[in-house]
């Protein structure tokens, strides 16, 4: 079974996208702010993180950024999960390198899929 790490500041969202993940039959870890996404990225090992952009302290972009950085989690497939839903903001979302940005609120269908295609690549 995929681990799938979920961070986002609000615990609405967090609730909402782990009650999803789960019931696609995945594991779930999550994190509440950026730094400690960052820390279970690095020692729980997931197979894919959900990342929200707009979070305070260290945002979803330099997570990502950090995350690249680390030799043992370059190729951790990342989506971002983020209420910014401009065709600007997924344009530079999709060029820092993520398998997928997804707008908040969040669609089953189209998370469970994203989370399926950054999987199987």
């Amino acid at each position: 079974m995929a681990k799938i790490l979920i961070v986002d500041d609000s615990p609405a969202h967090l609730y909402a996208m782990k009650s999803l993940v789960e019931a696609g039959g995945y594991e779930v870890l999550t994190a509440e702010d950026g730094e400690r996404g960052l820390a279970a990225a690095t020692s729980r090992n997931p197979n894919l993180i959900l990342l929200d952009i707009v979070m305070p302290g260290m945002n979803g972009f330099q997570v990502n950024r950090k995350l690249r950085k680390i030799a043992v989690d370059r190729d951790i497939p990342v989506i971002f999960v983020s209420v910014k839903n401009q065709e600007s903001d997924i344009a530079w979302g999709m060029r820092q390198g993520v398998k997928g940005y997804i707008t908040k609120p969040v669609n089953k269908t189209e998370l469970l899929s994203a989370i399926a295609e950054a999987l199987v690549v």
